[in-house]
This record gives C-alpha cells, sequence and structure tokens, in this order.
C-alpha cells in the first residue's frame, strides 16, 4: 500500500504514525534543501513537537534546484509522509512514520510561490541544510563569491531568483515592503559558525542588490548558530525492501539513521521559535564550543576514514573501524591533534564523547558508504580538516594525520581507482579541476596544493608542505595508504 494521507490509517496498527490532526498544519518553518539528513533531524525533532498540539510550526519543504525534483514527486506524492527507520547497532530496526512536512515546493517549477511561502507572516523561521557548498563561500578569502553567475544574474534581476541568497533578499523585501516582522534564518548545516556565515553571505549578496534591504536585514533578522548531529547515510533499495516486507508500506524515499540526535542551537530568534527544548533541543548562549568539537572530530573523523577508506577499498566506515589501523589512525588523530586545541565544553566529557564517536562509526547496521561521506571533499575539507591544521600550524602542534589525509585526497584525485583497481565514483562539483591539479603532483609535488580557493596558503607554509611533499611521495611510491597509516 502506498503512504499518503488517505492510507495513513491503515499502517496505524503497523508502526508509529503521526496522532496529530495534519489537516490543521500551518507553516510555521519552511525549510530549504529538503535531503535525508533533514528528514532524519529536524523535521523528526518538530514531528515530535508536533505530537503536544503545535500545529502553528508544520514545515514546508522547499527546493531550489532541478536536481531536487525526484525529492519533489515523492513527498507530492505522499503528502510530506515518510518512513524514519532507526537502525540499531544490535541489528534492530524501528520505524515510524514522521509527519511534520505539510507540504513542498520546487522553485523551478514556481518560484513566485516560494518566495510567498516564505514572506507569509506566518512563516516564523527560514531554515537551510544547503550543505557546505551551498553558502557560495570563497575558502581562501572567506569571503561571498561574487563570481558565482547565479549570483550575478540575481543581482541584475531582482525578480528572479536562482540561489537561497536570491530567494531570502526576494521574500524578506516582501515582508519589509509590507510591513511584517523578519523571519529567522537558521543555518543546519555542518559549518563552525554556520549562523554567522549565512549572515554574512546573505548580506554580502543584498548589499550589491538592494543596498537599503541590507540595512534592513542587517537590523531585523537573527541568525541563530547550530550544532546539529545525526549520522544519516543514503537510503538504499534494501531499506525499502524491508518496509515492503515488515509491513506492506511503499515508501518512495525513506530515511535511515543512527540512533543517537543532537541538536544544540543558540537562542536568538526575532520572531518567535517553537519550544524544541520539550522534546530535547539544547538551546544555548553560545553554541561554539559544540560545533567546534562536532565538526572537528565527528565531521573530520567521517573524512579521515573515508578517504584512505575508498583508496584502500573499504566499502562503508563500519567496514573502516573494524580495521584496526584505520580505527587506530582516526583515534590518535583525534586524541594528539584535534583534542589540545579545543575549548572546554560544558557537560561534555571529551574522551567519553570520543568513545562514542568510535562506536557510532562501528555501527554495522548503518553501513554509512564511503563514497558519501568522501563527496564534496573541496567543500567540507576546509571546513572539517583545514582548521585543525591550521591552528597546529599556528602552535606548533602536531600536523602529520591531517596532513596524511590531504595527500590520500590529491591521490584518490588523480587515480580515481582504489587499490584493487576498482573505480572510484568521485561525487564533488570541482571533480575535474581537482584531477587536473592532482595530476600534476608527479612533477610538481604541490601541484594540488596550488588551489588557492580550496587550501588558500597552506602552499606557503614551510612546516606543512614539507610534511606534505613527503606524505604525498609516500603515498604515490607505495600505493598503499593501509601500510603508511600503521606506520604514521
Amino acid at each position: 500500500m502506498q503512504l499518503n494521507k488517505q492510507n495513513l490509517t491503515a499502517f496505524a496498527g503497523k508502526l508509529p504514525c503521526p496522532d496529530y490532526d495534519r489537516g490543521h498544519l500551518q507553516t510555521g518553518i519552511v525549510h530549504i534543501g529538503v535531503g535525508g539528513f533533514h528528514r532524519s533531524h529536524q523535521a523528526y525533532y518538530v514531528h515530535q513537537l508536533l505530537k503536544d498540539g503545535t500545529p502553528e510550526w508544520g514545515i514546508t519543504g522547499v527546493g531550489l534546484r532541478e536536481g531536487d525534483r525526484a525529492m519533489a514527486e515523492v513527498l507530492q506524492a505522499q503528502d510530506g509522509l515518510y518512513t524514519l527507520v532507526n537502525q540499531r547497532p544490535n541489528g534492530t530496526n524501528s520505524s515510524e512514520i514522521i509527519g511534520s512536512i505539510r507540504d513542498y515546493l520546487l522553485a523551478p517549477d514556481n518560484p513566485d510561490a516560494v518566495i510567498q511561502r516564505m514572506a507569509h507572516p506566518k512563516t516564523k523561521i527560514v531554515s537551510l541544510t544547503i550543505t557546505e557548498g551551498g553558502y557560495n563561500l570563497n575558502a581562501a578569502t572567506e569571503e561571498f563569491d561574487l563570481t558565482n553567475p547565479d549570483v550575478q544574474y540575481e543581482i541584475a534581476h531582482p525578480q528572479e531568483p536562482r540561489t537561497v541568497f536570491g530567494y531570502l533578499a526576494a521574500a524578506l523585501r516582501k515582508r519589509k515592503a509590507g510591513g511584517h516582522p523578519a523571519f529567522t534564518v537558521l543555518s543546519c548545516d555542518n559549518i563552525q559558525h554556520n549562523g554567522n556565515v549565512a549572515r554574512r553571505m546573505l548580506l554580502a549578496f543584498a548589499r550589491h542588490q538592494d543596498p537599503e534591504l541590507a540595512g534592513w536585514i542587517e537590523k531585523e533578522v537573527t541568525f541563530p548558530n547550530s550544532m546539529v548531529d545525526r549520522i544519516t547515510p543514503v537510503t538504499t533499495p534494501e531499506v525499502s525492501e524491508y518496509l515492503f516486507r515488515e509491513f506492506e508500506l511503499e515508501d518512495g524515499w525513506p530515511v535511515v539513521c543512527e540512533p543517537f540526535i543532537q541538536w544544540v542551537v543558540e537562542d536568538n530568534f526575532v520572531n518567535g521559535r517553537p519550544p524544541l527544548e520539550t522534546v530535547g533541543v539544547q538551546f544555548v548562549p553560545d553554541v561554539s564550543p559544540y560545533e567546534k568539537m562536532k565538526i572537528r572530530l565527528l565531521n573530520a573523523g567521517h573524512s579521515v576514514l573515508g578517504i584512505p577508506g575508498a583508496l584502500h577499498g573499504h566499502p562503508t566506515i563500519d567496514a573502516c573501524m573494524r580495521d584496526k589501523v584505520f580505527a587506530g589512525f582516526m583515534r590518535a588523530f583525534m586524541d594528539q591533534e584535534v583534542t589540545p586545541i579545543l575549548d572546554p565544553v560544558a557537560g561534555i566529557d571529551l574522551e567519553a564523547y570520543k568513545d562514542q564517536l568510535e562506536a557510532r562509526f562501528a555501527n554495522p547496521n548503518i553501513r554509512d558508504g564511503v563514497g558519501r561521506i568522501c563527496s564534496e571533499s573541496s567543500a567540507k575539507l576546509p571546513k572539517f580538516l583545514q582548521p585543525t591544521l591550521r591552528e597546529n600550524l599556528r602552535r606548533g602542534g602536531e600536523i602529520h594525520r591531517a596532513t596524511f589525509i590531504l595527500a590520500a585526497w590529491c591521490y584518490y584525485s588523480d587515480q580515481r581507482h582504489n587499490e584493487k583497481n576498482e573505480p572510484l565514483e568521485i561525487l564533488d562539483e570541482r571533480a575535474a579541476q581537482l584531477h587536473r591539479a592532482a595530476a600534476g603532483t608527479t612533477t610538481d609535488p604541490i601541484s594540488f596544493l596550488r588551489q588557492e580557493s580550496i587550501f588558500g596558503d597552506l602552499s606557503e607554509q614551510p612546516r606543512f608542505v614539507e610534511a606534505y611533499t613527503e606524505a604525498v611521495r609516500l603515498v604515490y611510491d607505495r600505493g598503499d595508504v593501509r601500510s603508511l597509516m600503521a606506520d604514521w
């Protein structure tokens, strides 16, 4: 039976379903970038909240790209409903139908509908999961990239938005013109100080498109920082098959996740917020220590496993963790390179947190593919790994494991095959650029580092260049990352 509102009552006896009246849901949150993570995390929290009778906080999902059409078709056919499958380490699953997404709008089909929904006075929050690359940030300068052709078009044509900044500006312009309060822009992406980054990028865009609006945004809009955490691997066909076998349920795009979930949010909302503290969200004055800890340990730790794991031929993160060499290398990275530069985090036992991360990565039921972890590394590594490297360079700290990962990433981008001669599927907007830069390594050892938009001035840091040159030489000479990790 197809999952939709008409058939929802038929599933109620088989697995937990929304017990609130979805017909009375109103849009209080517009979320841009509905993917697996949003549906396992923010939408799940709001679903829990709606059970307590707060219908004004329903979610309208938005896709800005043509690539979001598949998600639009599924959620529209299923009336926003989807199944969340929680995969426990002991091999058991628990499943629940989530109902917090009341509708979904695809911007390429109707841009004005998206602007109108964001501009509606009942919309209090516009939240984002647009990935690291969605912020249009030049990694070298940390400034807004005005050379983006879509941005240039939007600046000249304010009524024809293409990027998230164009849509936010268009909606806020309508709010301002109508005399309505601003909404809060809530970034839920894995970027340290994500709210600050969203604010800086939107203001940079608005100052070029509409300086008067930029001044209003600066005064009226808030951008809370937040830290989000829940491992959410890519949904495989086996998940849909499991739901059909267990519940006779046909879900076009279910979501899988781990049991662990965390959301820490700066309590800085301009126009009201949902009482999410009642369902476990932490509202704090300063998110910085939490997000720094999570990004530099969990997110960087994933890449520390994923890039060499892909080269060696490990298919998943839990497979990497079953390899004592990989697990030991990652723990040494966390202990020796990250921990010494972390700030104290209230209520967190750092050693216990790292132990918990190891257990989460090792969850055999999650089977998080290394391909997902390696995807868009050109956006991830400058945010997750390089800040630790740079800080250790400034402090005279340990840099060798982080440096090795960058050397392995160069080899990964150059060779495009793993050690078993199996092709690597490299999913990165800059894949061609990365390959060209890496291909020059045999004649110029730091050719890969000369991508200033990714590495900034690292190619001018003598201690790092010396360590990188040696690491890349060893990787290219041996072609066996596991043996090098064992020696490191």
